[in-house]
């Protein structure tokens, strides 16, 4: 049978219309979508009907992740947001990181499971995330999954159900994809500005203890009544906890710095040429050293970057001076403000009184002073410091123990001031206010009468 293929009706409506502004792939797709009207209308062809569904409580979910804009410490940045939805009360839990890797995938698992109070007994829905599947199967509905994902399932007796790939796949779990939607729209509007992903995480943990209060559509009763039936009924938390972080065993090559991930990370100098431990989660990472936590980092955003802190550089410093002016250490720690202006200001007089090398030399025991010493005084010491003259690290921490040492003295006397008619109480006084009361009853020496009335008789031996 003749039929019309795309490029035969482009060559006619070129020859036959004279069509010249109109390319071959807007006939392409406008000739796909017809097609399909077409076919139904001639009843040929199913109409995408959508089945409306019932959900029995704790036996089903769904979980989605969505992009989402914030405006962190100035910039702004694309982040995640992970939303598990519980399918009959429509209570969802959310979480936003850095990343919409595995770790975020299972640390939003993990937050949802302790805020809701258990796991559901059924099926919970998901995409074909590279975070749970390794490859599709086919057509069927079987996948093949990821080792640690398998593990996390059986974990906490997960049931997952993959929907199918594509937008068909949307519709299998519209009510987390249109839950993502309402919620970017009702609290991420305008874009939140914020210091740390932790500061706005603790406003999404109470915008979805109001959204208890909302009712769905046309539902009769709100989210927070649904989920009361619900809850009862999750299956509980297992007693052991799951180790959501992946575990990586760099070595810290020859400029202090570990790989992790594409992006570079310091740790002291001391280390240079061992291998460490790097604990990654969704939005920071930790470094060890055996057992020890030597540097805690959040995650990198960007490939190939680095983050570096000039305390790890330190010691290797103090023998090279002349490498701190152009470090990327010393310019991400102006950037950050840990190096402020005031460090800026005494280096530059401590160079001019004494040269370049032992001035620096100078900054860099100053420096050392943040290790035990608060930034504020340290900062506060080289001011003081400045404005006297005194240009030697010494006279720096004189400086600044004096100030931590007055600030001490103020907080020990806020009390008195604000409560002056305090008193201190008795230890022992206060702990024998909160005995509870003593019902025994009072001792009594009757028992030993008896030894009176049996006297001896006097002659007898």
């Amino acid at each position: 049978m003749q039929r019309h293929t795309v490029k035969r009706i482009f060559d006619r409506l070129v020859d036959e219309q004279s069509m010249v502004d109109v390319s071959y792939q807007v006939v392409r797709a406008y000739v796909a979508a017809r097609r399909v009207e077409i076919r139904a209308q001639a009843g040929r062809a199913p109409v995408n009907v959508f089945v409306p569904q019932s959900h029995q409580p704790a036996a089903e979910a769904e979980v989605d992740f969505g992009e989402v804009v914030v405006r962190l410490r100035g910039q702004h940045v694309t982040c995640f947001l992970f939303s598990f939805r519980l399918s009959f009360s429509g209570k969802a839990v959310h979480r936003v990181f850095l990343s919409g890797g595995q770790e975020a995938f299972f640390e939003g698992h993990v937050h949802a499971f302790t805020v809701l109070g258990g796991v559901p007994t059924g099926k919970v829905r998901y995409d074909n995330l590279k975070a749970a599947v390794a490859q599709v199967l086919g057509f069927s509905r079987q996948r093949m999954e990821n080792e640690r994902w398998t593990a996390f399932r059986s974990h906490f007796g997960l049931e997952a159900f993959y929907c199918q790939p594509g937008i068909r796949g949307a519709h299998e779990k519209g009510g987390v994809e249109g839950d993502i939607g309402w919620f970017r729209r009702n609290h991420l509007v305008p874009v939140p500005e914020i210091d740390s992903l932790d500061e706005l995480n603790a406003l999404i943990d109470q915008w979805d203890r109001d959204n208890d209060d909302r009712r769905i559509g046309t539902r009769p009763r709100t989210i927070g009544e649904y989920f009361a039936v619900e809850k009862p009924l999750l299956t509980p938390l297992p007693d052991e906890p799951f180790e959501t972080g992946r575990w990586f065993s760099p070595r810290v090559d020859r400029y202090a710095q570990i790989s992790v991930r594409t992006n570079r990370y310091s740790v002291p100098v001391k280390l240079i040429g061992r291998q460490v431990r790097v604990l990654l989660h969704a939005s920071y990472l930790i470094v060890y050293d055996g057992q020890t936590e030597i540097a805690r980092y959040e995650r990198l955003l960007a490939k190939a970057g680095a983050r570096l802190e000039l305390d790890h550089y330190l010691e290797a410093l103090a023998l090279k001076p002349g490498a701190l002016p152009g470090s990327t250490a010393l310019e991400q720690a102006r950037a950050s403000g840990k190096f402020t202006p005031v460090h800026d200001a005494w280096w530059a007089a401590a160079n001019k009184a004494h040269g370049d090398a032992a001035g620096t030399r100078a900054l860099i025991e100053v420096l050392l002073l943040h290790r035990h010493l608060r930034h504020e005084h340290v900062v506060a010491g080289l001011a003081a410091a400045l404005r006297a003259g005194a240009l030697t690290a010494d006279a720096v921490a004189l400086e600044t123990r004096k100030i931590a040492d007055n600030e001490d003295v103020i907080d020990e006397q806020a009390p008195e001031s604000t409560s002056p008619q305090a008193t201190v109480t008795s230890l022992t006084q206060r702990r024998l206010a909160h005995l509870p009361s003593d019902t025994r009853p009072l001792p009594s020496v009757t028992a030993y009468d008896q030894l009176l009335r049996h006297r001896p008789v006097k002659g007898r031996s």
